[in-house]
């Protein structure tokens, strides 16, 4: 399905990036990641990128299109998660890091990704945004901004692109557990509507259903895949 197909995956090194990654290249697309740290699976192509600095997302494109003339999918998941503390002890640094990365470096992935794009038929933008959007707890003031500023810069490119045949989507993954599945308990996944905790796989399906080529109406969506736990009143 994806045999002619090139990939570009940020955050591919491990947990949901990986698993997109090695997903495509088992659909038999070229895969491209960018990660600051070399991945320990999954064949694909890799630039070691800090999605904060413009200039290193800028030469990695350079290259993706000297060496491949064009990409056709870009999935923005690279992301940082680790500043969650209380607000009066955020600094303006950390806050800033946060969203020069998720967001910012979202951003310039997709005006690169664009601005190389060659293929007059088909394109897919797919930002990986978070149930944090919208729904939070406390401490988690950057990281919710950054992901509630890439579902806003979602619709807004795919109303941009409109005379293009790139569509734009986000999806908002909840509780999804990239390792040590075994070890949760029988509460945190009954407390889910579909009696489960989520994996990978469930990220990678929804992302392999909006690239697919036929899937060309759907667009500026924010898909939620988070087993209905947003519907909830509250987290156990």
């Amino acid at each position: 399905m994806y045999s002619d197909k090139v990939v570009i995956v940020t955050g591919a090194s491990q947990g949901i990036g990986n698993a997109l990654a090695r997903a495509y290249r088992e659909q038999g697309a070229t895969v491209v990641g960018f990660d600051l740290h070399q991945p320990a699976t999954g064949d694909m192509a890799f630039y070691s990128v800090d999605l904060g600095k413009p200039e290193m997302i800028e030469a990695a494109f350079d290259n993706i299109v000297r060496q491949y003339g064009t990409a056709h999918i870009l999935i923005n998941n690279g992301a940082i998660s680790q500043f969650n503390k209380p607000v009066t002890e955020l600094t303006a640094a950390e806050f800033s890091r946060v969203i020069d990365v998720n967001l910012s470096g979202s951003f310039n992935c997709a005006r690169e990704f664009i601005r190389h794009h060659s293929d007059k038929q088909y394109g897919r933008i797919i930002n990986i945004a978070s149930t944090r959007w919208h729904q939070n707890e406390p401490g988690w003031e950057a990281y919710g901004a950054s992901k509630g500023g890439l579902v806003s810069l979602t619709n807004t490119l795919a109303i941009s692109l409109a005379q293009t045949f790139i569509t734009v989507n986000a999806i908002s993954p909840g509780w999804i557990q990239t390792e040590d599945y075994d070890q949760l308990t029988g509460q945190d996944h009954r407390q889910h509507p579909s009696g489960r905790v989520g994996k990978p796989r469930d990220i990678v399906n929804t992302c392999l259903f909006l690239t697919h080529e036929e899937n060309d109406f759907i667009n500026g969506a924010n898909i939620v895949v988070d087993g209905g736990m947003t519907k909830k009143m509250i987290y156990l």
